[in-house]
Formats: C-alpha cells, sequence, structure tokens
C-alpha cells in the first residue's frame, strides 16, 4: 500500500485516511482481506488505531468483518450496487426539489468551485482528488435541501460505493463526460429547473452505473 507523508493528525484519523485512499484507488481491492499487523508496520503505528479505523469503515459499509477471517474490502454484488443507486436516486431527487427553492447565490458558487476542483483533478489524472471534489459537488447540493437526516443516510450510500465510483474515473473519457454534466447540472441550478436538473442527475448516475455492469460482466467471463 502506498502510504502519503503524515499531515498534522491524530494517529487514528491518519490510518482512517490512508486506509480510504487504499480502497478508492483499488490499492485494497473489494474482497480483499486487510492484514492488521501488516498495515500497523506500514504505517507505523500500533494496532489499535487500526482497529479504531476498521470499526469506523465498517459501520459505512466500506468493510466487513468475517469471524476467523478478519476484515475484508466490501464487495457489492450488480443486485447490491443497484439497489443501492435506486435509493440514491429516490433519495438524491427528494434532496434536489427542495434544494432548488432554498439555493443561494453562495451555494451556487460552491457548486461551481468545486466542479472546477474536478475538472483540475480529472486533467491530472488524480483520482483520489477528483473524487473528494466531486463528493463535495453533489453534496453541495445535497446540504442546500438543509435536511440532515436525508443526508446521513446518501453519505452512508455514497461511502458504500465509493470503490466502484474510481473505476469509473480511472477512464480518461469517463472523466472528461464528468465535467461536461457537471456543467449542464450547473447550469440547471442556475435556471431553477427542477425537472431539468433531475433528468441530469439520472444520466450522471447512469454513467457509473453502466461502467459498473460491463465491469461486472467482465469478472464472470
Amino acid at each position: 500500500m502506498d502510504i502519503e507523508a503524515r499531515p498534522p493528525q491524530t494517529t487514528q484519523q491518519y490510518v482512517l485516511e490512508q486506509l480510504r485512499r487504499a480502497i478508492l484507488t483499488g490499492q485494497l481491492a473489494p474482497g480483499s482481506a486487510i492484514r492488521q499487523d501488516a498495515l500497523a508496520e506500514q504505517l507505523g503505528v500500533s494496532r489499535v488505531p487500526i482497529r479504531e479505523a476498521l470499526k469506523i469503515l465498517e459501520g459505512e459499509g466500506q468493510v466487513i468483518y468475517r469471524p476467523r477471517r478478519g476484515y475484508m474490502v466490501a464487495e457489492l454484488a450488480l443486485e447490491d450496487f443497484l439497489e443501492v443507486y435506486r435509493i440514491r436516486q429516490i433519495l438524491e431527487e427528494e434532496a434536489v426539489r427542495r434544494a432548488i427553492e432554498r439555493i443561494t447565490d453562495e451555494d451556487i458558487q460552491r457548486l461551481q468551485d468545486a466542479h472546477a476542483d474536478v475538472v483540475a483533478a480529472g486533467q491530472a489524472g488524480e483520482i483520489i482528488a477528483m473524487a473528494a471534489a466531486n463528493r463535495r459537488f453533489h453534496f453541495t447540493l445535497i446540504d442546500a435541501a438543509g435536511m440532515p437526516r436525508l443526508r446521513r443516510f446518501l453519505s452512508i450510500l455514497w461511502d458504500a460505493s465509493d470503490v466502484y465510483r474510481s473505476l469509473y474515473y480511472s477512464e480518461e473519457s469517463n472523466r472528461e463526460r464528468v465535467e461536461h454534466e457537471h456543467q449542464g447540472i450547473i447550469d440547471a441550478v442556475r435556471a431553477r429547473d427542477t425537472e431539468d436538473l433531475i433528468r441530469r442527475l439520472g444520466e450522471h448516475r447512469e454513467g457509473t452505473v453502466a461502467t459498473f455492469r460491463e465491469f461486472m460482466a467482465k469478472q464472470d467471463t
């Protein structure tokens, strides 16, 4: 696992960030075992913060614990993945209908700023930075709805599919598609056009779904 320089933060935060990064980039692939002793040695920490970070990731659905086998990176079957995205569709549509009535010029500027970061990271091929900026982009819209419980549910769903979203970003053509689709989303927000915004968000999600279908089809051959 590639290790980044350690910034000033708690040991648990550092370990959690490194594990998230490894899962997102595929260094810890879906279904792979997580060896706590090896991780502790790589990160230069004791097993305590490793266990604490894994419990957080387990709560988010990113890792699972198997008795006598330990922790593994969670895998999503196609049906599970489609369920996650279907629930996201339902909840996000509710959020944006509320958000479009409440969104401010400052929110739109934050949306534009996050989009600029997505573009910069995408053009540099920096998948982790692009994923973080993409999440900030979408949650700017969700936060504008002012529905904290709905936001928490959506955050869990996003966590559960992060690793598969990174598969989508690995292709340059997909990164370019994201840039184009985000701009269309911003245009719909500026126009306060709820139905156009919902349509564009649906098309945006479908790109990731189609890529995952292709990925699963290759795994079965």
